[in-house]
């Protein structure tokens, strides 16, 4: 049996890390738009060649904390794909339910990363999603963010999650936050943990990002709206001002960051998650789980992607133990 079975996409994602001194790169005034020289030959200080995907990012993630993984995705047949099948197998990910689609590529994406922020180009191939986990079993499965004809896969997913005793971990995408359709809201109700950043929270609550204040008797009120919609436990993120929970027990808790220089914030969200379930798989509290989210985040944005920072379980219980007084408070 898996511990967790990640349901989503994976991709080819390029990252270039281009040097802050860079003369052909530039922010406008009020840092909103990135501005690069025309038709120059522009130098790069790195490059990372990764497989990504929110699910797919879980995955690695949670396999490197010593749990069981395995990634339920749709791919294309191209060297892409190649890359990405092997790369999931060095990761110890359970590939048996990825599939490659002939004659398709593999999405990709390009990262430009300036000044701790990135500007994404990317490929994103039509999918028809068509997923069966039905033979599959799984502690837990972990549904994530999906492209157009998504609906077929998470009732899928939800179906499977009915008729076993797996719990379910939510991150939904932009698109399904956009649609908010019945089957996200009856999938957010059978939830065990719904994972939500702070924009996307105000999103599903309201319709829209309405920017609330950053006080925490304001994201108490965010968090208890979304618990009103069935899920047990909430969990938020946002960014520099931290973590917060509402767990099923009605406590609330707010964690702070762990500060460090930031090199870039791709997976920063999928870091945070990974850790958490793993926490939560190795029988880790509320409290702890969101620790050892909060930790393995930290590491990610201190590297160029996804997947370069996420630790194995000997790396964050180094990291857990020079963490001082990093703990969760009950707001």
């Amino acid at each position: 049996m898996l511990d967790i079975l990640c349901v989503g996409d994976a991709v080819l994602d390029i990252f270039l890390q281009i040097p802050e001194d860079s003369p052909h790169f530039d922010l406008n005034q009020d840092k909103t738009k990135l501005l690069i020289d025309y038709g120059y030959k522009i130098h790069v200080d790195d490059y990372v060649k990764e497989i990504g995907g929110n699910a797919c990012n879980a995955a690695v993630g949670i396999s490197r904390l010593n749990k069981k993984a395995g990634l339920c995705a749709e791919i294309g047949n191209d060297e892409f794909s190649n890359f990405i099948l092997n790369k999931l197998k060095l990761e110890n990910i359970n590939t048996a339910f990825v599939s490659q689609t002939p004659n398709k590529k593999t999405s990709f994406s390009v990262s430009l990363s300036f000044k701790g922020e990135r500007t994404l180009l990317v490929e994103h191939v039509d999918r028809d999603h068509n997923f069966d986990i039905e033979n599959s079993s799984a502690r837990f499965v972990y549904l994530s963010s999906l492209g157009d004809k998504w609906q077929d896969a998470y009732q899928n997913t939800l179906d499977f999650v009915k008729n076993t005793k797996s719990k379910l971990a939510f991150n939904p995408g932009t698109l399904q936050l956009d649609e908010k359709t019945r089957l996200v809201m009856e999938i957010i109700e059978k939830s065990d943990y719904l994972f939500l950043n702070k924009q996307e929270a105000e999103k599903l609550l309201f319709g829209k990002d309405k920017d609330l204040p950053n006080e925490k008797s304001d994201i108490k009120k965010l968090l208890f709206g979304l618990k009103s919609l069935g899920a047990k436990n909430i969990i938020i993120t946002d960014s520099d001002n931290g973590s917060y929970v509402f767990d099923e027990s009605d406590n609330y808790y707010h964690l702070e960051i762990l500060k460090v220089k930031v090199i870039e914030k791709t997976g920063a969200g999928d870091g945070y998650n990974a850790g958490f379930i793993a926490a939560i798989l190795n029988g880790k509290s509320i409290t702890g789980a969101m620790l050892w989210g909060t930790v393995n985040s930290a590491s990610v944005i201190q590297k160029i992607g996804a997947q370069q920072g996420l630790l194995t379980l000997t790396e964050l219980e180094e990291r857990l133990s020079f963490s001082g007084n990093l703990k969760a408070e009950t707001i």
